[in-house]
């Protein structure tokens, strides 16, 4: 409750809307003080979960509809409690890394109204007891985001950015509002414990007038939530845009936290998932396209966000591969350790964008490392846990789930396997492409107008000043965020992976053996970590540092080279593959149709034409004919009510013979 209230005091009496009693400065201090208490009390509950401690209670009772009674509780169980950490964790980070980043905007504590909100949102939903709360907590964080892109409200690119996410978010949320639906009327019930009770029962029954299992359909439209959530193929293309919200927004919400919801809701929901091997198969096959064909499009970008914002893409493609392998302890592992080092990422991104005074082309920059020491070794430690360089936390994650997909049991595994593999090697290409580009080379600026004219360089990015460090509320978040993209991924993959972490939590059907097979070789952190280095994933790694360094630093003119000879598949990259196309002009105008055709034929022919005006047409016609019987004359009236009485009489007499 400390983030709401701290969401509650910044946005009511910071913003104008009831005063301005809250200054900047209380109110990150109020917002960043409710997230440090959530932080402290994350970490309390994940070492009394530890110790064996587990709640599962309801606070009160929401509302009863018949023999239903909806309520609102909480489940602290080690899901719920490593998430709250991560969470959190990033959320504290983020807070006080915007100090310096928003210093300048006048929206300051609306900003941080709405990230301690977000928190909030984000809390509610992996601390949930029941499939309402979930719902509530699943649609906050994307009502948060949605104010959150648009941030920037003036800014046209953002209101159809923000706008866009809204959309296809709704695509999602219709599909889960489903998959809850339905096994809320096969149960009875909308607790966790009395759903995934029944989760067995469920797998023999039938869909009503159809052969299709009832859990499968019920397992697909819980997907499709997550698909939208987690920025999934087809339901991706408004994670990208949504790089138009302010930089610590992509490092909180479209990196570490709510994105991750869907992955979160599918782990939650193993116990139903386990019995549908048709879901699963689809979820493997959905995360393989992703993790593949989307890091694709980050060698292709030029915004240096953006890059970033396709890896992640990617990178939740990989937890989806580990949730349909049935690796869902990896997914999570993954997901933690995700959140760190892609938020140090996006951070580290953030302020290599203040030091080029928020110019955020790649192709301006080069040789940042000289100006932003600290925000280099920062970024690049990021840049190899992400790339999954051994002993580095992306590595032990990654690499767990390229070897579950590869031992799982559904029908796809074999093109996740090999997917995932080939997915190493684009990762590798296109981070450190980002990252010699930017820190690297000679810088691609110049400073003042003198020095462009000196340089005879007209179209280069004119600086007022040469770019330096960022201010210390930008650089302690980069460290602190790096220490876990170092260590992380050692420190925790016995307990989550291979112990009984999550025991009770997570179930795996025997005929799922992906996880159980990786434990037979499995010989401790250490051992692991050197093994990486004779696997084909670390030279996979290594073959897409070399084609970086190669094509970006000894011989730059080279990729020119190779995207003039490859027109077609440039455009068909530059386009996004046309899912944006797609979804304008096929979707986008099929739904405009359909609207015009409810417009014509059902609102205004229907509706307006038949009922509304149709019946006033029925009265203005009974008037008018009950016009002429209104004479005047009262003989004509005496005579019409005689008229009616023998009617009458004559009615009362056959009744009653």
């Amino acid at each position: 409750m400390a983030p709401l209230a701290g969401a509650i005091i910044a946005g009511l009496f910071g913003t104008g809307f009831l005063g301005r009693s809250v200054g900047r400065r209380a109110s990150h201090m109020i917002t960043i003080a409710g997230v440090a208490i959530s932080f402290i009390g994350s970490v309390i509950a994940l070492f009394q979960v530890l110790d064996g401690q587990v709640f599962n209670g309801t606070v009160y009772t929401w509302n009863v509809i018949g023999d239903t009674t909806i309520q609102v509780g909480f489940l602290i169980d080690s899901l719920s409690a490593l998430m709250m950490v991560v969470v959190t964790s990033v959320s504290l980070m983020v807070h006080i890394y915007t100090i310096g980043y928003m210093a300048d905007d006048p929206g300051y504590q609306r900003f941080f109204s709405y990230i301690s909100l977000f928190t909030f949102s984000m809390l509610m939903l992996v601390m949930s007891n029941n499939m309402m709360q979930l719902f509530f907590g699943w649609e906050a964080v994307g009502l948060v985001s949605y104010l959150l892109i648009g941030f920037w409200f003036k800014r046209p690119t953002a209101i159809f950015a923000n706008m866009k996410a809204f959309l296809i978010n709704r695509v999602g949320d219709f599909g889960f509002i489903l998959g809850i639906g339905l096994l809320f009327a096969y149960t009875g019930s909308m607790d966790y414990v009395d759903v995934f009770g029944q989760a067995e029962d469920l797998s023999t029954t039938l869909f009503p007038g159809t052969s299709w299992n009832m859990l499968t359909v019920a397992c697909i439209a819980l997907f499709v939530g997550a698909m939208g959530k987690s920025a999934q193929v087809p339901l991706h293309t408004w994670l990208p845009d949504s790089m138009e919200g302010p930089t610590p927004i992509s490092a909180l919400i479209h990196a570490a936290t709510m994105v991750t919801a869907g992955i979160f809701m599918v782990a939650r929901f193993s116990p139903v998932f386990e019995f549908s091997s048709t879901a699963l198969s689809l979820i493997i096959v959905v995360g393989a396209i992703g993790a593949l064909f989307l890091g694709i499009l980050g060698i292709v970008q030029d915004d240096i966000k953006r890059v970033v914002a396709y890896s992640t893409l990617s990178q939740l493609g990989y937890m989806t591969v580990a949730l349909g392998a049935s690796a869902y302890s990896a997914a999570i592992f993954h997901l933690m350790t995700h959140a760190f080092f892609k938020a140090l990422l996006f951070l580290g991104a953030g302020s290599v964008i203040i030091g080029m005074h928020h110019d955020q082309n790649i192709w301006n920059m080069g040789g940042m490392r000289k100006y932003m020491p600290i925000t280099w070794i920062t970024f690049l430690v990021g840049t190899l846990a992400l790339v999954g360089t051994p002993f580095f936390a992306g590595y032990y994650s990654k690499e767990h789930i390229i070897e579950a997909a590869g031992a799982a049991n559904v029908w796809g595994a074999s093109f996740a396997y090999y997917a995932t593999l080939i997915g190493v090697f684009v990762t590798s290409l296109y981070s450190f492409r980002l990252y010699f580009v930017v820190f690297h080379g000679k810088p691609r600026f110049v400073v003042g107008e003198g020095g462009a004219q000196a340089k005879g360089r007209k179209d280069a990015l004119v600086l007022d000043e040469e770019p330096k460090e960022s201010p210390w509320v930008v650089t302690v978040p980069l460290v602190l965020l790096a220490i876990p993209s170092v260590i992380a991924g050692a420190w925790f993959v016995d307990p989550l992976l291979f112990g009984s972490f999550f025991d009770n939590v997570i179930r795996v059907l025997p005929e799922h053996p992906a996880m159980a097979t990786l434990a037979q070789t499995w010989e401790g952190w250490a051992a692991y970590g050197l093994h990486g280095f004779v696997t084909v994933p670390f030279w996979l790694v290594v073959a897409g540092f070399v084609a970086a360094w190669y094509g970006y630093v000894i011989n730059p003119e080279l990729p020119g080279r190779i995207h003039r000879a490859l027109p077609g598949i440039n455009k068909v990259l530059d386009n996004k593959y046309y899912a944006d196309w797609f979804n304008e002009q096929v979707l986008a105008r099929a739904a405009r149709c359909l609207g015009h055709g409810l417009w014509k034929g059902g609102d205004r022919g229907i509706i307006d034409g038949l009922i509304v005006n149709g019946s006033a047409r029925v009265v203005g016609v009974v008037a008018a004919l009950s016009r002429h019987l209104q004479s005047g004359y009262v003989y004509h009236y005496a005579f019409a009510m005689i008229i009616g009485m023998i009617v009458l009489l004559t009615f009362f007499v056959m009744t009653v013979l």
